[in-house]
C-alpha cells in the first residue's frame, strides 16, 4: 500500500525561493534572526513525501534518546522487511514489535495510526491540499499524536512556512538565550516575540533559527 507523496521539482524550486525570500524578509525585520540568517544560512527542512514514516518515526521517538528511537526503528524496520507498511503494522503479531523493541503503549499508538490509514479516515495523500488547523485535526485524531507532533509534520513533511510550534522545548530554550528572557518562556511571550518581531508568514523560519540557537 503507498501512502507517499509526491513533490514535484516546480514546486521544490518554488519552495526553495520562498525560504529564500522568507530568510531576507525576517532579517530586514529582526536584527537577531539577520545575525541568525548570516551564520547558519538557509533552514536546512524540506517538504517530503515520506509522511507515514515520519508519523511513525515521531510515535517511536516520543520521551526516549535518539540512539535509543533510532536503534527500535531499525530492528521495526527490519522486522517489517525495510519499510513501513501501515497495513502490516495493523495485522503483525504483538511479539514482533516486543522484540524490536516497541512498548506497548506506543504499539498502541502504532495500530491506531496504520488502521486510520488502512480505513481511509487519513489520507496522508491529501494532507498537503489542507490548511494546517485542518491538517492538525486530522493527524490529532490519531491515538498519540498531539499537537506537537502535527507542528513538527507540518514544517519538516508539508513545509509550511508559517507554524509557531509554542510547545516545542528547543524553540523555547532558543527563544530564552536569543531575546535575553531570565526563564523559558510560555506560550504566550513566544507569540509576543514572534509578533514585535514580525515573524508572520515565515514563523517556521524563524523557529529553525531558534532551534540553532539551542
Amino acid at each position: 500500500m503507498s501512502v507517499r507523496a509526491v513533490i514535484q521539482p516546480s514546486g521544490r524550486e518554488a519552495f526553495m525561493a520562498a525560504l529564500a525570500k522568507g530568510a531576507r524578509t525576517l532579517s530586514r525585520r529582526d536584527p537577531i534572526v539577520r545575525r541568525l540568517v548570516k551564520e547558519h544560512g538557509l533552514p536546512t527542512f524540506r517538504p517530503h513525501g515520506d509522511y507515514f514514516d515520519t508519523l511513525v518515526d515521531s510515535i517511536i521517538s516520543q520521551q526516549i534518546s535518539g540512539a535509543a528511537a533510532d536503534n527500535i526503528l531499525r530492528r521495526l524496520r527490519e522486522a517489517l522487511g525495510g519499510y513501513f507498511d501501515p497495513a502490516i503494522i495493523r495485522e503483525m503479531p504483538d511479539e514482533r514489535f516486543r522484540e524490536a523493541g516497541v512498548s506497548p503503549q506506543k504499539l498502541g499508538y502504532l495500530r491506531s495510526l496504520a488502521e486510520h490509514v488502512t480505513d481511509g479516515a487519513l489520507k496522508l495523500e491529501g494532507l498537503a491540499e489542507l490548511p494546517d488547523d485542518e491538517v492538525i485535526r486530522e493527524l490529532t485524531d490519531v491515538k498519540g499524536i498531539g499537537v506537537w507532533t502535527a507542528h513538527m509534520f507540518l514544517i519538516f513533511s508539508l513545509g509550511r512556512l508559517d507554524v509557531l510550534p509554542v510547545g516545542d522545548l528547543g524553540v523555547r530554550r532558543g527563544i530564552r538565550l536569543a531575546y535575553g528572557f531570565d526563564e523559558l518562556p510560555t506560550p504566550a511571550m513566544i507569540e509576543g516575540v514572534a509578533a514585535d518581531n514580525g515573524w508572520s508568514p515565515y514563523r517556521s523560519i524563524a523557529s529553525w533559527y531558534m532551534w540553532r540557537v539551542a
